[in-house]
């Protein structure tokens, strides 16, 4: 097609999707708008996976080819709080990808989650990746058994941590992670203590962290996921002394801005029909 089109679409979010999102809408002769509230685009690609997996100069180049084909992008502009998506109606713009991805980590609901140097996972790779965090001494504890687990592991290790054992409530063989990921983290000088559930967490005078305590699991009968589900032990809880516990065990969306637009969630995740368009809304996928 030799005629650009010319309706204004806006992406929202510089992450992977909304990269693929501006890269096959400018092919397509489309000069779409990508609205990134962080001040780098990426996503994850950028804040959630350490350098020494994916070099940050390769995520540039790419988002550099999109720009040069048409895409625009705008960076410290969150949709929903600095613009909305009516305002963006009012400017022209006749469609709207969003693409908020899963900025959010959870916890795991256990007490003592409140004491200093607790972090969730997304959070500590952010800091580290937004050049807040460049040392990490002493005893550190990562809960889950993903790939964000051995991503948060590795780089604990790296930023010198005096030990780092990554706890999981399942067997080795059953983690999520990709079996080279944990090959790499025990080689590196990660140890893997499987079968223990969080329980709690120790704070000392000043609430800072000083233990995570478990309970032990052995497998149970499998689930309609198909994955054996850990069931408490007849043990004692097991005390594991730390400075630093970094819970890995699960992502969630950041959707209230688009919630009060009339943007559906269930579960935490946005509800759309099988085309990916939002119900009830014109042109929002």
């Amino acid at each position: 097609r030799n005629i650009p089109f010319t309706e204004k679409i806006a992406v929202i979010g510089a992450g992977p999707a909304g990269l693929s999102c501006a890269f096959y809408l400018a092919e397509k002769g489309y000069k779409p708008v990508v609205f990134e509230k962080n001040e780098r685009p990426g996503g994850m690609l950028t804040y959630g996976i350490p350098s020494f997996k994916l070099e940050k100069d390769v995520i540039e180049a790419e988002v550099e080819v999109i720009r040069l084909m048409g895409a625009e992008f705008r960076y410290g502009v969150e949709v929903g709080r600095d613009v909305t998506l009516d305002e963006l109606r009012e400017q022209g713009f006749k469609a709207f990808y969003v693409a908020i991805g899963c900025q959010g980590g959870r916890l795991a609901g256990i007490p003592g989650e409140d004491a200093e140097d607790v972090t969730v996972a997304v959070d500590f790779l952010r800091e580290l990746n937004s050049g807040k965090i460049d040392a990490l001494p002493g005893r550190t504890i990562v809960v889950g058994g993903g790939n964000v687990s051995m991503d948060a592991t590795r780089t604990a290790l790296r930023l010198g941590a005096e030990s780092v054992t990554c706890v999981y409530r399942r067997r080795v063989e059953d983690m999520t992670a990709l079996a080279e990921e944990i090959e790499e983290a025990m080689a590196e000088g990660c140890q893997i203590l499987p079968l223990q559930a969080p329980a709690r967490i120790e704070a000392d005078e000043n609430g800072c962290v000083t233990a995570l305590w478990t309970r032990p699991q052995h497998i149970g009968p499998y689930g309609n996921d198909g994955r054996p589900k850990p069931v408490a032990a007849d043990a004692p809880e097991f005390r594991i002394p730390c400075d630093y516990v970094i819970v890995a065990i699960g992502q969630a969306i950041e959707a209230k801005p688009f919630e009060a637009v009339g943007v559906t969630t269930q579960r935490g995740a946005i509800q759309a029909d099988l085309t990916s368009a939002v119900p009830g809304l014109d042109n929002v996928f």
